[in-house]
């Protein structure tokens, strides 16, 4: 049994950690894949606030290891269920059963890929899920953005301010963003709407040097020279297995506020696996802190 047990260990489980630690709770952090969650496959960070250079890797080794150096005992292990037994909680993984007197949901979330040869393999050499993070990389370059929602359009804006040409490419003919979006890049001049098209491929070896897009209905094929490539499709969160504890909202993500309270007694969600209008690195941080000192002001209150 933990005091606070903490499902996933991305920068908001691994913050919470911290912050539970320090407040002097018992911390028992799962993580069923890799420790860092999508930060580790971020090659450059230059938008945290106070460190101004440092890869996604390097940063989420550095809270792995100050969680750890705190107290945090980490095990590797998929979180199959959460029971919340008359005000007892209990997580069950593929090994055992743990009880806790609070606990922390921080899932995070993983882009939702287009699903074309290579894409993996070319997250971070000039694909990437967020033109907010990398965006500046690409100063005065050709970029492509892939989808139709608000995020597509705002990261095509976003990215029409600094690099030389922006290709938006869609698979129907309308947006499903709002047309005020739509709208403000018309206006531009180096924004090129491809419409009723998928991005099929790209090019280049170590890095993205175009991408080949698809038309839906006359099979034309086109190669468009970029040197990067924004997917901005939507994310799927992982949250299934807490429905029955906490309220999910129609994208399955955790109904929570900005302060991380799911509206079940003890259990808190952090980060980008909660409803919330930006994931940042920034704002996960933020949750795990938020989160951690809610579990602990919960704990003393019951144990008051």
């Amino acid at each position: 049994m933990a005091d606070i047990i903490i499902i996933g260990a991305g920068t908001a489980g691994l913050t919470a950690a911290i912050y539970a630690l320090r407040a002097g709770k018992s911390v028992l952090l799962f993580e069923g894949l890799s420790v860092g969650g999508q930060i580790i496959n971020t090659p450059d960070v230059e938008n945290y606030p106070g460190i101004a250079h440092t890869s996604g890797f390097e940063f989420a080794s550095g809270l792995f290891e100050q969680a750890r150096s705190f107290g945090a005992e980490i095990r590797y292990e998929a979180v199959k269920e959460l029971r919340n037994e008359n005000g007892k909680l209990q997580v069950l993984t593929g090994k055992d059963t743990y009880e806790a007197g609070a606990v922390i949901l921080a899932t995070g979330a993983k882009n939702r890929p287009l699903g074309f040869a290579r894409e993996q393999e070319l997250t971070g050499k000039g694909i990437s899920y967020c033109a907010t993070c990398d965006g500046m990389f690409y100063r005065g370059k050709d970029v492509a953005v892939a989808g139709g929602g608000n995020t597509a359009l705002e990261d095509a804006r976003f990215l029409s301010n600094y690099c030389s040409k922006v290709y938006l490419v869609h698979r129907r003919d309308a947006f499903r963003g709002d047309e005020k979006n739509v709208e403000r890049l018309r206006e531009k001049e180096n924004v090129e709407f491809v419409l009723n098209a998928n991005v099929t491929s790209v090019t280049g070896e170590s890095r993205v040097e175009g991408i080949e897009v698809t038309d839906k209905f006359s099979g034309q094929v086109r190669q468009i020279p970029v040197s990067g490539l924004f997917i901005a499709v939507g994310q799927m969160p992982a949250n299934e297995a807490f429905s029955n504890v906490v309220s999910l909202d129609e994208k399955g993500y955790i109904i929570a506020g900005e302060n991380c309270e799911t509206g079940t007694p003890g259990i808190y969600a952090a980060g980008d696996c909660r409803t919330k209008e930006v994931r940042q690195l920034t704002t996960a941080a933020a949750d795990g802190a938020v989160a951690a000192l809610a579990a602990s002001k919960y704990l003393d209150a019951s144990a008051g």
